[in-house]
């Protein structure tokens, strides 16, 4: 599967973007979908998922601010961003795990877990 991330820019604080990502090749619906980011000089870290059967789970440092979710008719995944703060800013991935993978929720936040990972789309986050 190929993924392509698009929908980062830079905007001020306490803005709002909403990120896409569309997947081509295999079965979307079958794929647990993940948000990463990596900010310059620091690792890749964990944002949001949603599981290919339901259930979706978002880090502490976006709760109440991010929100996932997916169009299976579509092949897409969304990541809608409110109340952007500098720290927000890193480049966002979106990534796949194989298909119909038994990953719990506990473990979706592990990099290791995802097989397919997009080119990634800037955020910038500045006053």
């Amino acid at each position: 599967v190929q993924l392509q991330a698009s929908g980062g820019g830079s905007v001020r604080p306490g803005a709002s973007l909403r990120l896409s990502c569309v997947a081509t090749g295999g079965t979307f619906r079958s794929y647990t979908m993940g948000w990463f980011r990596q900010a310059p000089g620091k690792e890749r870290e964990f944002v949001a998922a949603i599981r290919w059967r339901g259930g979706t789970s978002h880090s502490d440092s976006v709760k109440g601010r991010f929100t996932m979710s997916r169009d299976n008719a579509k092949n897409m995944v969304y990541l809608q961003m409110n109340n952007l703060e500098p720290e927000d800013t890193a480049v966002y991935y979106c990534a796949a795990t194989k298909p119909y993978s038994g990953i719990i929720l506990s473990q979706l936040s592990s990099r290791d877990e995802y097989e397919y990972w997009g080119q990634g789309t800037q955020v910038t986050v500045s006053s």
